[in-house]
């Protein structure tokens, strides 16, 4: 007891510094198989106090999974890059000479 009435006992923030994926992984994906589809029809406000108020330690891990389940509802993809297309038979014929003037 007279510990406790020493020195006010700060408290330690167990998010701080993650990254947002390993935050989802250890606090959500028990539940939740995937991030997708998590933020789909949610305003950007709401869906980080409601993170804040249940799911998160603090406000910072709460913006970065904010952030993160955003990131992954928003359709922001690298778009795969196109297969070459087949060489024609024309494109490998040389050009046609040049009649002189």
């Amino acid at each position: 007891m007279a510990a406790l009435s020493g020195a006010a006992i700060g408290a330690q923030n167990l998010d701080q510094g993650k990254p947002a994926p390993k935050l989802f992984a250890e606090g959500c994906a028990s539940c939740h198989r995937s991030p997708r589809g998590l933020s789909k029809g949610r305003f950007h406000l709401t869906l980080y106090l409601f993170l804040q108020k249940h799911y998160s330690s603090g406000s910072s891990s709460a913006w970065a999974l904010t952030s993160y389940l955003e990131s992954i509802d928003s359709g922001k993809r690298v778009a795969a890059k196109p297969a070459p297309a087949a060489a024609s038979r024309s494109s490998l014929r040389p050009p046609a000479s040049v009649p002189a003037r």
